[in-house]
């Protein structure tokens, strides 16, 4: 739909007439402004063309104030009404790079991969429902860093979160640093709703914050965090002696993840294998569900442009009409 947002700028266009009926008119100039020896000559001389010459200057002034007065009123185009989800969510994921995470007790389509793997490919899925979310990435090991900051390209996220690896920030669990990192992050947002999802398969051995003292901080800042402890709890390995059961995930710290979770209003969560990882997830989304309203909104275009540019031009052809005479 086409339409002006300040119509009531045309109210201008009679402007020039006003002007010239109200100001007086400039005195005419008696001595002649250059003195040549056959100027008697020239009076002479028919002017056949300076009439219509003169006419055709009014007209093209008058079209190019007409053009000025249609660009100072904005022209715009309305498209058609576009359906857009409201969001109250700002969501940062925390994932556990240390080296532990290099054990291989996780199956993706059948074979053995690291726990990392698994995280990765399981967190894409989640990111990509987010739609409409501000949703963050920040990796810890020795201690925390923001891989992505929040935002609502969800590719950009996804991709950084599949270039992670084991070891890129040293071989420690620094929980309380990603945790701070995270409150950092997230109290500078206006949004309703803030959300901390941490997976990690340890207990906290580096950092400068201790993850109890950093929940305190995140409850103070309405951040809810969700933790998620990763590793099987029985895994067959072979020995000299022959086949044992070993625990993989011995180091993981529950009490400590479930009080994370209890001092800041959200849950903690055990994944064994990859259909809980899944699970815990698609729980994650019921418990935060990324879209809570919906509006609606129509793309603006701005026309002033094309008015303008006639503008333009019908002044420079009346400086090189000018000249040409």
């Amino acid at each position: 739909m086409f339409s002006f947002a300040w119509w009531w700028l045309l109210a201008l266009l009679p402007l020039p007439l006003l002007v010239r009926w109200l100001l007086p008119a400039a005195p005419a100039r008696q001595e002649a402004a250059l003195q040549i020896p056959f100027f008697e000559q020239m009076q002479g001389l028919p002017a056949a063309n300076s009439g219509s010459l003169r006419a055709s200057n009014w007209l093209f002034a008058a079209l190019m104030w007409c053009a000025l007065v249609l660009a100072v009123m904005r022209p715009q185009w309305l498209g058609e009404v576009i359906d857009t989800p409201l969001t109250g969510r700002d969501l940062m994921l925390g994932l556990d790079i240390s080296q532990s995470m290099r054990e291989r007790d996780f199956q993706l389509n059948n074979k053995s991969v690291e726990r990392l793997d698994a995280a990765k490919t399981v967190a894409a899925e989640f990111i990509a429902k987010r739609q409409g979310d501000r949703v963050g990435l920040i990796l810890f090991g020795d201690n925390a860093q923001v891989q992505t900051p929040l935002t609502y390209d969800l590719e950009t996220v996804q991709h950084f979160l599949r270039e992670s690896i084991v070891g890129l920030i040293g071989r420690s669990t620094a929980i309380g640093d990603a945790i701070g990192l995270a409150v950092k992050r997230l109290r500078q947002r206006p949004a309703e709703s803030r959300v901390f999802i941490l997976l990690t398969d340890g207990a906290n051995t580096a950092g400068a914050v201790a993850p109890i003292d950093a929940a305190r901080i995140a409850a103070d800042n309405d951040v809810r965090i969700h933790t998620i402890g990763v590793g099987a709890e029985q895994v067959t390995v072979r020995g000299v002696f022959g086949p044992r059961v070993v625990n993989p995930s011995r180091s993981l710290d529950e009490e400590t993840l479930t009080q994370i979770a209890d001092l800041t209003g959200g849950r903690y969560f055990r994944a064994r294998n990859t259909r809980e990882m899944l699970d815990i997830y698609d729980e994650i989304n019921r418990l935060e569900p990324s879209e809570i309203d919906g509006t609606q909104q129509r793309p603006l275009t701005e026309l002033y442009i094309w008015p303008l540019s006639v503008a333009l031009l019908l002044s420079a052809l009346i400086a090189w009409r000018r000249a040409q005479s």
